[in-house]
């Protein structure tokens, strides 16, 4: 089933003046509950704002996004609600952070929800497990705390609200490859335990190649593909010519093929990669 749906979504900024520009284009897509689904697209491609719809921060100049079924603007007064349950981060959200204690920060946005003092530290130490920060730390100002260890607080502080959609907005931006890697094998852990729908907007095909169920590309406002990772990826000739780079493993077989050493699968994680070789060094392939 569903659990976020656009029916014709249609964002046009400065509509009406000479400014106008079409960010968003008649997308009609289908997002299913428990998903993992990367977001992706060049600068200026429309994601950005895709996005921003899908937790009412941006109304649509026409069309619809429904939640579980609903028009999120069918009432206005429940778009709070929408919130909380389409929980947003944006890219860098360290710099977000206020609060004296780490415990203090994750726990702000479960206090607007009205949660008790019971169910706020429950959720609290779940989500700091999740996203690997010590109960030692929520004692901490977040403030003393490395750059890293700061995005996994301002990450678990959305995360505690326990919203059926979890969106981040490029959450492994300015980190280096071990910080990355460790950012998203904690979202993996949360989203193992919550079981809920995760969007991950993200530039690198290397990083979502090995996360996402399914990829969401957008070019020009449009929806370009939106599909399983494999078939996605299948497609990287047409990826490539929309300013999107594939994986570096995808593009080495991709050029094996034109050389006539064919795998007959489409490729684009390492580990994916390893065990085609073996096997084809045991003759199994």
């Amino acid at each position: 089933m569903a659990v976020l749906e656009t029916q014709d979504l249609t964002y046009i900024y400065s509509e009406g003046t000479p400014f106008q520009k079409t960010a968003v284009d008649h997308v009609n897509l289908q997002i299913d509950n428990g998903e993992i689904v990367g977001v992706m697209g060049h600068t200026g491609s429309g994601k950005s704002t895709l996005i921003q719809h899908f937790n009412g921060l941006l109304k649509p100049s026409s069309g619809k996004i429904l939640l579980d079924g609903e028009d999120i603007w069918a009432d206005k007064s429940k778009i709070r609600d929408v919130r909380f349950n389409v929980g947003l981060v944006f890219q860098y959200p360290e710099y977000q952070i206020f609060e004296e204690t780490v415990y203090k920060d994750i726990a702000f946005g479960c206090k607007n929800m009205g949660l008790d003092d019971d169910e706020i530290k429950r959720r609290v130490l779940e989500t700091a497990y999740d996203i690997g920060l010590s109960e030692e730390l929520l004692q901490r100002s977040p403030f003393d705390l490395s750059g890293g260890q700061k995005r996994r607080v301002a990450i678990a502080g959305v995360m505690a609200m326990n919203p059926k959609v979890l969106i981040l907005d490029e959450p492994t931006a300015g980190l280096d490859p071990a910080g990355r890697d460790m950012i998203l094998n904690h979202i993996k852990a949360y989203h193992k335990r919550v079981q809920n729908t995760v969007l991950i907007v993200s530039h690198s095909m290397e990083d979502i190649a090995g996360f996402a169920d399914k990829i969401l590309v957008m070019n020009k406002g449009s929806l370009f593909c939106y599909d399983s990772t494999e078939k996605v990826f299948s497609r990287a000739d047409e990826i490539s010519q929309i300013g999107l780079d594939v994986p570096q493993i995808t593009k080495v077989f991709i050029e094996l093929k034109k050389q006539g050493i064919d795998f007959g699968k489409d490729v684009y994680t390492l580990e994916y990669a390893k065990n085609l070789i073996l096997k084809r060094l045991k003759g199994d392939l």
